[in-house]
């Protein structure tokens, strides 16, 4: 479904990659790995559309990535937080549900909040949180959410073991159900369901 052939990524006058090509099914995980620099985030932004790679080319279902359909499809979840400080946990996951153009009512809200261990803190400014539990934050976005191609950077930063555990469990729950996904972490974690791939970027 996700598809990526012959790409290159030049940032400045240095090449990262060239000849880049994967194939992801439904229930398939990639899993980018490479020291800092070998351009697996920028990997990530070309998959976003965010970035164009220098040659090669990404297709969602067969067609180019530069739709609102695959937009619509597509729920990525950067190394940054990506929360406003002064506003809730709930405020925050609220509006995000809101910008992403997606029902979340505020019981179902206050559920994925419990569920990543923020009960008692959901209307506490972000700002007074520990960066465990701002990343806890963006990651309530994942509890509930049911588009089918995952792009995650990092995920696993600042999370305690537990978190860790929570988080695997959520993505191979995501996998299960045959959604896809392309994650990047220096962590090892233990994706119980799909099928893991692993890239390698040097």
């Amino acid at each position: 479904m996700l598809e990526a052939d012959n790409l290159e990524c030049v940032r400045g006058d240095r090449r990262l990659f060239a000849g880049l090509g994967f194939k992801l099914d439904a229930g398939e995980l990639l899993y980018l790995q490479g020291k800092n620099g070998s351009g697996k985030t920028s990997l990530l932004r070309m998959l976003i559309g965010l970035l164009p790679p220098e040659a090669g080319s990404i297709r969602w279902k067969g067609e180019a990535i530069n739709s609102d359909e695959y937009r619509a499809e597509l729920c990525y979840l950067g190394h940054l937080n990506a929360i406003k400080e002064e506003l809730t946990p709930l405020e925050n996951l609220l509006a995000a549900a809101r910008l992403a153009d997606e029902e979340l009512s505020d019981d179902d809200a206050l559920d994925a909040l419990e569920q990543v261990g923020l009960a008692g803190r959901e209307d506490l400014a972000c700002k007074y949180l520990s960066q465990g539990q701002k990343r806890r934050v963006a990651l309530a976005r994942l509890v509930k959410e049911k588009r089918p191609l995952w792009i995650l950077d990092e995920p696993f930063v600042a999370l305690d073991m537990a978190a860790v555990d929570w988080l695997s469990g959520i993505i191979s729950g995501h996998l299960q159900r045959g959604g896809l996904a392309v994650m990047t972490t220096h962590q090892k974690v233990n994706i119980a369901a799909g099928s893991v791939r692993e890239l390698r970027l040097s």
